[in-house]
């Protein structure tokens, strides 16, 4: 493949990589908290810490910015048009399980909310920071994270893995906030298994809105279910989705084969040997 007439910029990335990958995730991760700090003084004029207002500026505006940095990285390299094309890879049919997973717990959480008590602006709020968490950060992973490592023609399963552990190392800055090592632990451990789910969607189906859609719909409903539960027996089994979601994760790598390159490279799965 030659390179005539592009950037040096975009040849660095072009080459794939997974300490490339990871370093992709270091600069956003950088650059997305340094500007959530431009946010701060906006907290002073909020008098409920729960309200739609609250949501908006700790979370929905600082992710909006991390969404624009990852366009305009795409744009930069030109990777925009591919990553939400049709990617031409078939998928297998036991990985609808983990979709299966991730969407059935989300819909039993968001049928088990107190909507009375919440109020129809802060619904509105968790499921616009919802859309905004699901693009940016299955753009950067499930996107930008798995086609440099594609290109780099590693196997399957380490791709999987990888992309995985850079979407959990993510939430590790969560212990900067003052979380716990405890919750940070076992929060690494679901978004770990999370993202092997959000791996076989992206897999399955080939479209990158897929694991967007499902996680925009993930967020919100975990928070929402949290703090404004319903009682009953559903509400029960809807609190078991974590655990299930990192049964599926961790138990479908196990079945994870092949080798997938960039789709520009290879357009077919090959068969592991």
């Amino acid at each position: 493949m030659g390179y005539s007439g592009t950037s040096r910029w975009k040849l660095f990335w072009e080459k794939g990589g997974w300490w490339r990958a990871v370093l992709l995730a270091v600069a956003y991760v950088i650059l997305y908290n340094l500007c959530s700090l431009a946010f701060g003084p906006l907290l002073g004029e909020i008098s409920h810490p729960e309200g739609a207002g609250f949501i908006l500026v700790v979370y929905a505006l600082p992710i909006l910015v991390g969404c624009i940095l990852l366009v305009l990285f795409g744009w930069s390299v030109g990777w925009l048009r591919d990553l939400f094309a049709r990617q031409p890879i078939g998928g297998r049919g036991w990985m609808w399980v983990a979709v299966v997973a991730v969407l059935a717990f989300n819909l039993l959480r968001f049928a088990t909310i107190d909507y009375t008590a919440v109020g129809f602006e802060v619904i509105a709020t968790w499921l616009l920071a919802g859309l905004f968490i699901g693009f940016a950060e299955e753009t950067l992973t499930r996107g930008f994270v798995i086609r440099l490592l594609r290109r780099a023609r590693y196997r399957e399963i380490v791709v999987a893995v990888i992309s995985a552990a850079v979407f959990a190392g993510l939430h590790a800055t969560n212990l900067l906030s003052g979380q716990s090592l405890f919750v940070t632990a076992f929060q690494l451990l679901y978004t770990f298994a999370f993202g092997i789910c959000m791996y076989l969607a992206y897999r399955l189906t080939g479209r990158l809105i897929v694991p967007i859609l499902l996680h925009a719909s993930t967020d919100p409903s975990i928070f929402l279910q949290t703090a404004h539960a319903v009682d009953g027996p559903l509400t029960s089994i809807a609190g078991l989705g974590n655990i299930v979601v990192i049964g599926v994760g961790l138990v479908s790598m196990c079945f994870i084969r092949g080798r997938v390159a960039a789709p520009e490279m290879e357009t077919e799965l090959q068969p592991q040997r």
